[in-house]
């Protein structure tokens, strides 16, 4: 299991970072060797069902998830949270977004998971927590580059 929390600001309002960083078919942008394919009609809220599916070949894997909590940022007053269960048969766990209102028009994300993969031994974690951490880093820097265009 690999427990992390991964923390960036952005100059992007709240809201605006919030629709980036839940437009789940985004992902697969900023995600090497990722699909994502939603399952459920929108707009996305709580019940929400989506599947990431990742590598090649016979090393691909279906990540399917369930958005459990949906509560978009409102203003400069509402934390935006967002909390995904994994329901995999080869990665499980969850993961938890937060969207802060930070400063005059900007905000502070906080990406929090949960990383359980099946059948990995113990001592694979640490280059698991290393490996995650990377590749979440650079998703969310993917998402919330101030040059991206808005989902609007």
């Amino acid at each position: 299991m690999v427990l992390f929390a991964l923390e960036r600001l952005s100059p992007l309002p709240a809201d605006h970072a919030w629709q980036r960083l839940t437009d789940w078919p985004r992902h697969a942008d900023v995600v090497p060797l990722t699909r994502v394919t939603v399952r459920t009609p929108p707009p996305t809220g709580e019940g929400t069902v989506f599947v990431a599916h990742s590598g090649i070949g016979p090393l691909a894997f279906d990540d399917p998830m369930e958005v459990a909590v949906w509560q978009p940022p409102e203003g400069e007053e509402v934390v935006g949270r967002c909390l995904l269960v994994k329901h995999g048969s080869f990665v499980t766990g969850w993961a938890e977004i937060e969207v802060h209102p930070y400063g005059d028009g900007a905000c502070r994300v906080v990406w929090r998971e949960d990383l359980r993969v099946r059948w990995l031994p113990v001592f694979c974690d640490r280059p698991l927590a290393w490996l995650a951490r990377r590749m979440f880093g650079r998703a969310m820097d993917g998402l919330l580059a101030a040059d991206g265009q808005d989902t609007n």
